[in-house]
């Protein structure tokens, strides 16, 4: 079919074009997202220069711009402030042009300023990579069509177009927009498997947004995150380091953890749910609709419930001295948690403390969980 140096089959040219995008796919997964812009993982150097090369020549992105815009979007999820929410810039907007929006975020200098830091600043960043994309791009036109004829134009027309629209649009769109959640977050985000091959795990949305430092993105069992595969694989053989798994531990500057999202979903299994179930008695003497709404509001994060719905979780927990000990105790470990990548020697002076009060509480679930948990996360020492 084609006349390039290659001289390609149709199917063989389909191939390639599937090939070329996914590495495109895993550098902004592995290198951008969970390398540079939440330190969840450490590449060897010899691993961040390919991606650098390879994200300059088929996307044209600045790291520190990505990396910068990235962040914003996490600390002002779903306001105003957000540089891609289909919440407040609508779901045709993102879908459509998600990659306009991204460039009218990377023109706020301020913005680049306090959230691109961190990111590389040597001489190929500051003089190729950061001052001159188009650079990029064009090269890529050229070896394109090198290697495939003149169908390398459209080669390169998909290149250009794969991350604008799966990145830009699918993931800052549509995960904020439909799709299912294991996660109570104060955003939308969502999963939307089983996407993954396309988007290297970065559809798994909401878990990402439930804990953002993670390097793996998957929580459930037929949850599939190639992005991570790639990483362990690249463990193995000395390529990477893995900083953080919130599905199981967090690394902090003195030591390990279990991650927040491990013991939170361990918490709700373990005491909040056995003690609804408990407490169903009572929460029948608040009312019937309440009994049926008692799990949706005890797990929804209390910043996404309305003025009513509010109301309505008082009245739940005013119904059982039980429940509103887990609920609260449930708050107060995920408050510790939030500071686990700081001082760990406080964190664990807190936990201990919190372990205390949840024996101490009269509820037998809740301190046989704080007994077995202490057992794992304290030194025996100071147990």
């Amino acid at each position: 079919m084609s006349h390039g140096l290659l001289d390609l089959s149709t199917w063989q040219l389909v191939l390639a074009i599937l090939l070329l995008t996914h590495v495109t796919i895993a550098a902004v997964t592995i290198f951008l997202h969970r390398a540079q812009a939440h330190r969840a993982v450490e590449l060897h150097p010899v691993v961040s220069h390919f991606f650098r090369a390879w994200l300059w020549l088929t996307t044209g992105m600045v790291t520190r711009e990505w990396v910068a815009i990235h962040r914003k979007h996490h600390v002002a999820c779903e306001t105003e402030e957000d540089p891609h929410s289909p919440q407040t810039h609508g779901i045709h907007t993102l879908l459509w042009r998600g990659a306009e929006l991204y460039r009218g975020a990377a023109e706020d200098r301020a913005m680049l300023e306090r959230y691109g830091r961190g990111t590389p600043d040597d001489w190929l960043e500051r003089h190729v990579y950061g001052v001159h994309p188009n650079w990029g791009v064009g090269t890529m036109l050229v070896i394109d069509v090198a290697l495939f004829g003149p169908i390398g134009l459209t080669v390169w027309a998909v290149q250009m177009l794969w991350i604008p629209f799966w990145a830009a649009g699918v993931i800052n769109g549509l995960g904020h927009w439909w799709g299912y959640r294991n996660f109570e977050t104060d955003d939308a985000a969502t999963n939307l498997s089983p996407w993954a091959i396309l988007i290297g795990g970065e559809e798994l949305h909401n878990n990402h947004h439930a804990a953002p430092g993670s390097a793996r993105l998957s929580a459930r069992w037929f949850e599939f995150d190639v992005g991570w595969a790639y990483i362990r694989l690249m463990q193995a053989i000395g390529l990477a380091r893995v900083r953080s798994d919130a599905f199981s531990h967090v690394r902090t500057p003195s030591g390990a953890l279990p991650a927040a999202a491990a013991i939170d979903k361990r918490f709700v299994r373990d005491v909040v749910l056995p003690i609804l179930r408990d407490e169903r008695d009572g929460i029948d003497r608040a009312g019937h609709r309440l009994r049926r709404k008692a799990r949706w509001l005890l797990l929804r994060q209390r910043s996404r419930l309305d003025a009513w719905q509010q109301g309505q979780l008082e009245q739940l927990l005013e119904s059982s001295e039980r429940l509103r000990a887990a609920y609260e105790s449930r708050l107060a470990l995920a408050d510790i948690w939030r500071r686990a990548s700081g001082d760990l020697d406080a964190v664990r002076r807190e936990f201990r403390d919190w372990c205390q009060r949840a024996e101490q509480s009269g509820v037998a679930r809740l301190g046989d969980f704080a007994s077995a948990l202490r057992v794992q996360v304290l030194p025996a020492q100071t147990a």
